[in-house]
């Protein structure tokens, strides 16, 4: 089960912004997408069995998403080319942003000390952030059940668009 970590970030924050390359190789900044819902969802690694749950719940749930109007962004620290893989495996129809230097993981505080086993180590924790179109953090999401996650985040966003 995962544990809640202490985020720095508060809803109601502005997110900070980032810029980062994606599986395409097309680079993809927060201030670009002013004026779109954004959904940020941080993961520890591709192609593993919570990630892929998680990864693969959004794209099921991706053209409701698009509806909206909304962005979705998965983020890790895995690499382009890996983020390559990952997508094209399970069809992901939506852009991963790689966090090779860290700086995204840090500047939203999801990167910490988790724990696998007894082995304590370093890594991203899943943590997903609704950021409105004014670039505010709408809702954070500290603990996520990667299988149910998509839609409590549609539900969050669909609260959004209805203020």
């Amino acid at each position: 089960m995962a544990k809640e970590i202490e985020l720095t970030l508060k809803e109601g924050d502005k997110a900070p912004d980032f810029s980062a390359e994606t599986q395409t190789g097309e680079r993809i900044s927060l201030k670009d997408l002013k004026g779109k819902p954004v959904i940020l969802y941080f993961y520890p690694k591709d192609d593993t069995p919570g990630c892929t749950k998680e990864a693969c719940a959004f794209r099921d749930s991706y053209s409701v998403f698009k509806k909206t109007g909304a962005v979705v962004l998965g983020v890790s620290t895995d690499s382009v080319k890996s983020h390559g893989k990952f997508a094209e495996k399970f069809s992901l129809p939506f852009p991963l942003l790689s966090d090779e230097k860290k700086e995204i993981v840090h500047a939203y505080g999801v990167w910490g000390e988790k724990s696998f086993m007894g082995r304590k180590y370093m890594g991203t924790n899943r943590v997903t952030f609704l950021i409105d179109p004014e670039g505010r953090i709408a809702k954070i999401w500290p603990k996520v059940k990667p299988e149910e996650h998509a839609a409590e985040v549609l539900e969050a966003l669909k609260a959004l668009k209805a203020k």
